[in-house]
């Protein structure tokens, strides 16, 4: 049981964490219940009436609505993309970047957040990078920070080691210095209590398939909508503030929308966007700080039995600094992936290790059962005796 909601109730809703030991929702979370649920009712309704679409569009409204409260946020500030990679392409070409600009970016990030902008090299845009550190706050950007530098982006927690970002004290940096501010929040949406007010963002990017639940194919974006000069590299009808009623196009009435569906393309993913409803609701029925303190607990169980057996942590030990639910195992992959395999245990290899990822299901006894203890004592010893 846990000390923060009842876990195995919630754990019931996830088959899949009933038939393995699920240690992977840093890679994709396992299919819930009530998310399935509401898949099928999209599904039969198309197949019994072909499909309500004013019907689907309403709910497609509402679950905007429920992203913005989860965010901090208005509806009008919330917009669906297709992934956290096409939510940072559209963030990154958005911003009024020219040659010489500087934007300030951590080493070893999360490769589809860098790529956006690396792609604006072509235009003269500067990418710097810092490297990553257990620690990044607005200090470790504070003396790169020159005449040029226009935006920093980064993850609010990283992928292969779980480091968590202090995106408020960079955010404030970033006002400060009036640079934009790009976060992507894939690995913490959903398990990370997030404020994309407080943060001073000026947009927030993320997919829906780990901590939010969902099924790969859909994913949001936030825009200060504030930033009015932020407008999309591309366009669509959808996009526009006025969609012409007889669908003609016309070169003078190119004006975007004022919300966040200036980034949107129309033809939503609606058996996602379905999902995601459910998939809030579930989350906010248990409470996102109540997940984060649960996975908190289980990290600092998992640390603990590290440890107990000198076998180390990749990656920040305080909570201060690290993410509630993605741990990374001082163990070779090459030679520890299959054995977890073999016995059961769904974890994803990384660069220095093995990644452990916690979900909202998860229990004390899932760490306990990520191998029999004499493997690791045998590992143990042989690591030691030859170093």
């Amino acid at each position: 049981m846990s000390r923060h909601y009842d876990v195995e109730a919630v754990r019931k809703e996830f088959p899949a964490a009933e038939r393995m030991v699920y240690l992977d929702s840093g890679f994709q979370a396992p299919l819930a219940r009530p998310v399935m649920a509401a898949i099928e009712t999209f599904l039969r309704e198309g197949l019994e009436t072909a499909g309500p679409k004013g019907v689907w569009l309403d709910r497609v409204e509402q679950t905007r609505a429920k992203v913005a409260r989860f965010l901090g946020v208005s509806a009008d500030e919330i917009a669906f993309t297709k992934n956290t990679s096409e939510s940072m392409n559209i963030a990154a070409n958005a911003l009024p970047l020219r040659a010489g600009d500087s934007v300030l970016m951590i080493h070893g990030d999360h490769p589809n957040n860098t790529y956006a902008f690396l792609n604006l090299k072509k235009k003269g845009v500067e990418i710097d990078f810092l490297p990553m550190t257990d620690v990044v706050n607005a200090d470790t950007f504070l003396p790169r920070i020159d005449e040029k530098t226009r935006a920093i982006s980064l993850s609010h927690v990283t992928f292969h080691a779980g480091h968590r970002f202090d995106i408020k004290s960079i955010g404030a940096l970033c006002a400060d210095k009036k640079l934009y501010f790009v976060v992507d929040v894939m690995q913490a949406i959903g398990i990370v209590p997030i404020d994309a007010k407080a943060t001073q963002a000026t947009f927030v990017g993320s997919g829906s398939h780990k901590g939010l639940l969902v099924p790969q194919g859909l994913g949001l974006l936030y825009w200060n909508k504030a930033l009015k000069e932020l407008e999309p590299a591309y366009l669509a009808a959808a996009s526009l503030a006025e969609i012409p009623h007889d669908l003609i196009a016309r070169p003078d009435c190119l004006t975007p929308s004022p919300s966040a569906r200036r980034f949107e393309l129309g033809n939503f993913n609606l058996p996602a966007v379905h999902a995601l409803g459910a998939s809030l609701d579930l989350i906010e029925q248990i409470g996102v700080e109540n997940i984060q303190n649960h996975c908190f607990d289980l990290g600092d169980h998992l640390i603990a039995q590290l440890d107990e057996l000198d076998v180390s942590l990749v990656g920040p030990r305080q909570r201060e600094h690290r993410s509630p639910h993605i741990y990374v195992v001082g163990l070779p992959a090459a030679e520890w992936l299959s054995y977890f395999e073999e016995n059961g245990v769904r974890v994803s290899p990384e660069r220095d290790g093995i990644r452990v990822s916690f979900g909202m299901f998860n229990t004390a006894a899932d760490v306990d059962r990520l191998g029999p203890p004499p493997m690791w004592i045998v590992w143990c010893i042989s690591s030691a005796d030859a170093s």
